[in-house]
């Protein structure tokens, strides 16, 4: 069955919708939601051949990330926070952690979640003066209960994965540890829906 023969809702308006109309939906929603870990896969591909200046592209950056991260023996849920961190640079150029943080927040901890929304502004220590801004900008947060695990992330992990010659596991390796990840939310609106 297709996606143009599949059963479909019969309202024009929400507020005309019936019980077996959004059970219809909820049905298309979950075959939907199972695909996303493909599409995940699919978007980091996209990052591949994109340089910006730096040494090496930004699927090899997120592959060293997660390299690094899983080499130090981090969890397959920090791995993956770690190898999606810049998957938004594809579409927020301005805001790339935000986009990398809310794609992930459903299926990892607060504390993950937070780590990957700030990591830009952490990351700001090394560059941020030398482009005329405020490379303490992260000390704002310096009473969160994250901002350690995030100062970590950021210099052990991410920072150091700028290396032509750094270790770099295959996109192929993480794939299992992201399907795990996004099998299930763990912290959702619809988590008891789907």
């Amino acid at each position: 069955m297709t996606e143009t023969t599949a059963p479909q809702a019969s309202f024009t308006h929400m507020k005309d919708g019936t019980a077996e109309d959004w059970q219809t939906i909820a049905r298309s929603f979950g075959s939907f939601a199972k695909g996303l870990p493909d599409r995940i896969m699919d978007h980091l591909m996209l990052l591949e051949g994109d340089f910006g200046g730096f040494p090496i592209d930004r699927l090899t950056h997120s592959l060293q990330t997660a390299t690094l991260a899983y080499r130090d023996g981090k969890d397959d849920e920090y791995v993956v926070c770690a190898l999606l961190h810049d998957i938004g640079d594809t579409l927020g150029s301005y805001n790339h952690a935000d986009v990398a943080a809310v794609l992930l927040e459903p299926f990892v901890s607060e504390a993950n979640h937070w780590m990957v929304k700030h990591h830009a502004i952490f990351q700001g220590y090394y560059f941020f003066h030398y482009l005329g801004m405020d490379r303490n900008l992260r000390d704002n947060y310096k009473d969160h209960p994250h901002f350690m695990r995030t100062i970590e992330f950021v210099s052990k992990y991410d920072s150091p994965a700028f290396d032509p010659d750094g270790e770099t596991l295959p996109l192929s390796y993480f794939e299992p540890m992201v399907r795990q990840v996004f099998a299930k939310p763990v912290r959702s609106l619809y988590k008891d829906a789907v």
